[in-house]
């Protein structure tokens, strides 16, 4: 496909997109002014639908640790493996060095020792044993210079050697990291889909309901700030290729820790997104808020990343007419959501 086909294909994605947003009676419409039995049980399920925000949002801070261990024990194994070839490559010098010294005191062992003046007068020929001299002088310096080298190689393997070992401390130490977040997001999603499956059908569906409801709120009273008003900037070259990218992936699975093809969570959509644009950004939603410059909410444009929660435990990417791609959770799929639909924390830009 080419580029000029996926920018279009992106383009009638976006197009449905807003007439979604715009539309009345879509997915955005307050879905609480559509006639809805209220029985007794609906404030114990806005408490449900507020447990299950808990544990999940407790389960995608659990993701990013993972995510990060990931990426740190990822790091550390290139690094380890590096080392472990600086140290052959080291040995070899060595080895090689030390010849070449042992060669260098057998040849100085040869003239017996004795001192340069004995060695003149028992010359035959004068001249060339001074030219001789002249040159074993160059020998013994050379001799210096292999020794220093062999000593600074030497210090060189002990420095390699010291930082592997340090590498696998902090690898074993992120290896426990990551088992410990994974532990944690299975017993967070467990616990979820046990609360869930304790309703009866009517039950989610309302809770469906509630959640849309809670975001539509959010994302009405962002827009009744008049933001969007001030939002008019367009989507860099990068940026249409990073949506473009986004839009592809609608449709498909949330899981923690994956980064497509098949399967998505948060940050690995954003991240997979700009690495498809060229531009490769870090892995978490928290590292993306630390490390990618920062843009005034009126100043986005598409393809900007949206960092979500006062831990930055999400992200998701603008997409125009104040609209987000996000995949939000287990148990959903990437989709279009609100840009004001969770508590934003900042706006950051991977191509600025």
């Amino acid at each position: 496909m080419t580029v000029n086909r996926s920018l279009t294909t992106a383009a009638v994605a976006l197009v449905c997109a807003i007439t979604v947003l715009g539309a009345p009676g879509t997915a955005f419409a307050d879905p609480a002014a559509r006639p809805t039995p209220t029985p007794k049980s609906t404030k114990t399920l806005e408490e449900v639908r507020k447990e299950l925000e808990r544990l999940y949002h407790d389960a995608s801070v659990a993701t990013d640790q993972y995510n990060a261990a990931e990426e740190l024990a990822d790091e550390q194994s290139k690094r380890i493996v590096e080392l472990a070839q600086d140290i052959v490559k080291g040995q070899k010098k060595l080895d090689d060095l030390k010849d070449r010294v042992g060669a260098a005191a057998r040849d100085q062992y040869r003239t017996g020792g004795l001192p340069t003046e004995a060695q003149l007068m028992l010359s035959g020929d004068p001249k060339g044993f001074l030219d001789g001299a002249g040159r074993v002088r160059q020998g013994q310096q050379a001799t210096k210079g292999l020794l220093t080298d062999m000593a600074r190689t030497q210090e060189d393997l002990e420095l390699y050697a010291k930082d592997a070992s340090a590498g696998w401390k902090k690898l074993e130490s992120n290896r426990k990291a990551k088992a410990s977040a994974k532990k944690k997001i299975k017993q967070r999603i467990a616990d979820a889909e046990k609360l869930e499956s304790q309703l009866q059908k009517e039950e989610r569906e309302r809770l469906l309901k509630l959640e849309q409801a809670a975001e539509f709120k959010a994302q009405s009273a962002w827009l009744d700030s008049g933001i969007l008003d001030e939002i008019s900037s367009k989507a860099s070259a990068q940026g249409k290729k990073a949506v473009a990218y986004a839009t592809k992936q609608i449709g498909k699975p949330y899981q923690w820790g994956a980064e497509g093809p098949k399967t998505f969570d948060c940050s690995g959509l954003t991240s997979q997104a700009w690495a498809a644009a060229g531009r490769p950004i870090p892995r978490t939603s928290q590292e993306q808020w630390r490390q990618l410059p920062s843009v005034a909410i009126e100043d986005m444009r598409p393809g900007d990343l949206i960092i979500y929660h006062d831990d930055a435990s999400h992200v998701g990417m603008y997409i125009g007419d104040g609209a987000i791609i996000h995949s939000p959770r287990p148990g959903r799929t990437v989709t279009i959501a609100g840009a004001g639909s969770m508590k934003i924390l900042a706006v950051v830009r991977p191509d600025k």
